[in-house]
């Protein structure tokens, strides 16, 4: 029996990944839909279209989502689509709103026409500044204000409301950062990778002493289809993310020893809103879906740089 998946923001950084693996399992015929606002029909799965087709379309008009799960008659969704980037969603705040409307259209056709279950891609940002470290799933509030946060946190509402009304099972990721070679310029490993590489400054905001852990894509993943495939993480969430924390600064300062780079550290004045000063999760269930250590910052750079594909879309 085929199962049948849909991929919204599957021409995304993350999206596209996930795409790549669920078509190489023959049972899975994948649609993926984008309206490459953000996305690049260059980071699709270079595979054969045997089981899987793209449609250029905008999941927040109902109109162009709904004819294409009418159409197919999803079993799984994965709701990646969104827009992303620090600078962006705050630049563009309604727009950023309009992603409402988008988990709306998903969510009112799954019910119609019997979706098993709705991955849905929500954020670490929804924690806003921490008053836990690590955090965790169930303990630590969710207190961000931007427009961005906001909408994950209204996501995920729905989909606990979609599931007590209709019967609609879910699963949320909130992905903590993840990086790796498909990965736009608009995010703090990529810039600070392709800076190195071109002997560039390398600019760091305020004092640079913000930490951060990073999750190479391939853990994210592969943690994430473990769920999907073992019918894990059913009506609740899961953190996804790595669990060493190291400061913004000391991130930049290992790119350049590893890629041996001459760039300079410059300092920026520091982010208006969003810049938080702690980012670490409690991903024990993670860990226990991937049952092996994560790959290292160090491993996972070297892999990034060894690849360099990220620099066709810096």
């Amino acid at each position: 029996m085929v199962r049948k998946i849909l991929i919204t923001g599957g021409a995304g950084f993350v999206g596209s990944a996930i795409a790549e693996k669920l078509i190489a399992d023959k049972k899975n015929y994948v649609v993926i839909v984008d309206d490459l606002s953000t996305g690049h029909v260059s980071k699709l799965p270079q595979l054969p279209r045997d089981n899987w087709e793209f449609i250029k379309g905008d999941v927040n008009e109902y109109r162009e989502i709904s004819e294409v799960m009418l159409s197919f008659k999803f079993d799984y969704v994965f709701h990646y689509a969104a827009m992303v980037g620090v600078q962006r969603t705050q630049d563009q705040p309604i727009d950023v709103l309009h992603d409402i409307d988008g988990i709306k259209n998903i969510l009112e056709t799954s019910k119609n026409i019997g979706v098993k279950r709705v991955l849905f891609s929500s954020s670490s940002e929804i924690y806003g500044e921490p008053v836990e470290v690590p955090m965790n799933e169930k303990t630590t509030p969710l207190n961000s204000r931007l427009p961005y946060a906001i909408v994950k946190n209204v996501g995920e509402a729905f989909m606990r409301s979609y599931k007590q009304e209709y019967g609609i099972d879910y699963t949320i990721f909130r992905f903590f950062n993840t990086y790796g070679p498909k990965q736009s310029k608009d995010f703090v490993m990529s810039k600070f990778i392709s800076a190195a590489l071109r002997n560039e400054d390398i600019p760091v905001y305020g004092n640079g002493e913000q930490t951060r852990t990073f999750c190479l894509v391939d853990d994210n993943v592969e943690a994430c289809l473990n769920a999907f495939y073992n019918n894990k993480i059913i009506n609740d969430v899961m953190n996804v993310g790595g669990d060493n924390e190291i400061t913004i600064l000391e991130l930049a300062q290992t790119i350049i020893n590893i890629t041996g780079s001459r760039s300079k550290i410059v300092h920026l004045p520091p982010l208006k809103e969003g810049d938080m000063t702690r980012r670490k999760p409690d991903n024990s269930k993670m860990m226990q879906l991937l049952n092996r250590d994560l790959v290292s910052l160090e491993e996972g750079i070297t892999q990034v740089i060894d690849k360099a594909h990220f620099l066709m879309y810096v």
